[in-house]
C-alpha cells in the first residue's frame, strides 16, 4: 500500500496484446475476485476481541492457497497455470497504515484485537498471474445496536466514501489527478485526510504495480515529480483509498519488522553471498513476480539474512510497516477494476463488513458535484451514452 516496487510488464506472446487483457482474461481476474471475497467474509468473521493478528494473517494465506488450488488444475499446452497468493494478508490495527504481517519470532506477533479496534484486512489472489486484490476495514464488536461513532465513524465513512468517487471517476479519458483531488475533497469533508504518498497502479499479467499511477495527498516534491496519466480502454487498476484522522495525513516508520517483499523485476545484480543466492531462488520459485512474506521461506533467520543483501542492491522491495501518530485511526479500501470496451467493471466485490447503518457519522460530504457523481451508475448505459453524445453534439453547434 505503500510505495511499491517498479516493474515493466512481463513479455506477452505474439497473439496477445494489451488492449486484449482486461476483456480476455476477465474470467480469470474475476475467478480469484471471488476467492478474496470468500477469504474475506471468512477474516471478518473471524475478526473478533482476544482474536490474534499473526493467526488471522495464516489463515488468510492458507484460504488463498486452498480457494485457487481448487480451480485452474488442467495444463495449458503443457504447462501448469501459475496460481496463488498475489498479495499476503496483512492485518493493520488502528494507526497501522498498511503491511502488518508479523512471523512467529516477532515481538508483535503476540497482538491481539481488542473491541473497537480499526482493523484493515488485506490481501489479493491471482490466476495465471492475473491478480485481485482487495482491502476493507472492520471494527472490533460493532454492530447495527452498537454502531461505530466519533471519529472512528469520520474516517471510515471518508474512506468509503472516497472509494465510491474513485470507482466512478477511473474511466477512459479520465486523469489520474481527478481522482487524487476528490479523495481529498471526500476526505476533507469528515475532517480527515488521504494518507501522504499512498500509491494506486496500473496492473496486467503478472505486474501489480505498474509505472502508469495515481498519488493521494503528495507532498509539494511529489507533485511536480508525478507523472500525469490517462486512463486507457483495456487497463486494469488496483485502487488504493488510506485515510486517517491525523491532521496532515503524514505516516512514518516506527519499530515493527518488516515482513512482506516482492522480487524487482528490472534489476539485475549478481548477489555475492551463497545465503542470499539461495534465498534469492526460494524467492523466485515460491513467489514469482508478487509480493510474498518471509513466513513463507524454509528458514525465516536465514531468509531475513539473505534478503538484507538483495534489499541493499534493490533486487527486492520492502513493503515497510508505517504509521499515523499514536490515538489516530487509518481506515482503507482497496479494489480491482478494469476498463472494458462496454465501460469500467469492478473486478473486486463490494466490502463484506462495511455497512451505512454501521458506521453514524456527524459530518456528510456537501460539495454538489461529488454528491451527484455518487448518484451515477458505475457504467453507463447505452441510452445514457447515446444522449450525453447528443448533447455534448447539440452544444458545440
Amino acid at each position: 500500500m505503500s510505495e511499491p516496487t517498479k516493474q515493466e510488464p512481463t513479455a506477452t506472446k505474439p497473439e496477445e496484446t494489451k488492449d486484449s487483457t482486461a476483456a480476455v482474461d476477465f474470467t480469470k481476474y474475476k475467478t480469484a475476485a471471488d476467492i478474496v471475497n470468500n477469504v474475506l467474509k471468512k477474516l471478518v468473521a473471524l475478526s473478533v476481541e482476544g482474536a490474534k493478528v499473526f493467526d488471522l494473517c495464516v489463515e488468510g494465506d492458507k484460504l488463498i492457497e486452498q480457494g485457487t488450488g481448487a480451480v485452474y488444475n488442467k495444463s495449458v499446452k503443457g504447462v501448469k497455470v501459475s496460481k496463488g497468493v498475489a498479495f499476503p494478508t496483512s492485518v493493520s490495527v488502528n494507526n497501522t497504515v498498511a503491511h502488518f504481517s508479523p512471523l512467529s519470532s516477532d515481538p508483535s506477533a503476540g497482538q491481539t484485537l481488542a473491541a473497537g479496534d480499526v482493523v484493515k484486512l488485506h490481501l489479493g489472489a491471482h490466476i495465471d498471474g492475473f491478480a485481485a486484490v482487495a482491502a476493507e476495514t472492520v471494527v472490533v464488536g460493532a454492530g447495527p445496536t452498537a454502531p461505530v461513532t466519533g471519529r472512528k465513524a469520520d474516517v471510515l465513512q471518508a474512506a468509503w466514501t472516497a472509494a465510491e468517487v474513485a470507482q466512478r471517476l477511473v474511466k477512459v479519458g479520465n486523469k489520474n489527478w481527478q481522482v487524487t483531488d476528490a479523495v481529498a475533497k471526500v476526505a476533507a469533508a469528515f475532517d480527515c485526510k488521504p494518507v501522504e504518498g499512498m500509491l494506486s497502479c496500473e496492473q496486467s499479467q503478472n505486474v501489480i504495480d505498474g509505472k502508469k499511477r495515481i498519488i493521494l495527498n503528495p507532498s509539494e516534491a511529489q507533485k511536480k515529480e508525478f507523472e500525469t496519466v490517462t486512463f486507457a480502454e483495456g487497463e486494469v487498476w488496483g485502487i488504493d483509498i488510506l485515510v486517517t484522522t491525523g491532521e496532515d495525513g503524514k505516516a512514518r516508520l516506527e519499530e515493527s519488522r518488516t515482513s512482506i517483499y516482492q522480487k524487482e523485476s528490472t534489476v539485475t545484480y549478481q548477489l555475492k553471498m551463497k545465503t542470499s543466492r539461495a534465498v534469492f531462488s526460494e524467492v523466485q520459485k515460491k513467489a514469482g513476480a508478487f509480493p510474498f512474506n518471509i513466513r513463507w521461506l524454509e528458514d525465516e533467520k536465514r531468509a531475513r539474512l539473505g534478503l538484507q543483501e538483495a534489499v541493499q542492491h534493490n533486487l527486492v522491495k520492502p513493503y515497510e510497516v508505517i504509521f499515523t501518530p499514536a490515538s489516530t485511526f487509518v481506515a482503507a479500501f482497496h479494489f480491482t477494476i478494469a476498463l472494458l470496451p462496454g465501460g469500467p467493471a469492478l473486478i473486486t466485490h463490494p466490502p463484506v463488513w462495511y455497512k451505512p447503518e454501521l458506521v453514524k457519522s456527524e459530518k456528510q460530504l456537501e460539495d454538489a458535484e461529488l454528491k451527484e457523481l455518487l448518484t451515477k451508475p458505475l457504467r453507463e448505459s447505452k441510452k445514457d451514452k447515446k444522449k450525453a453524445k447528443a448533447e455534448s453534439q447539440d452544444a458545440k453547434a
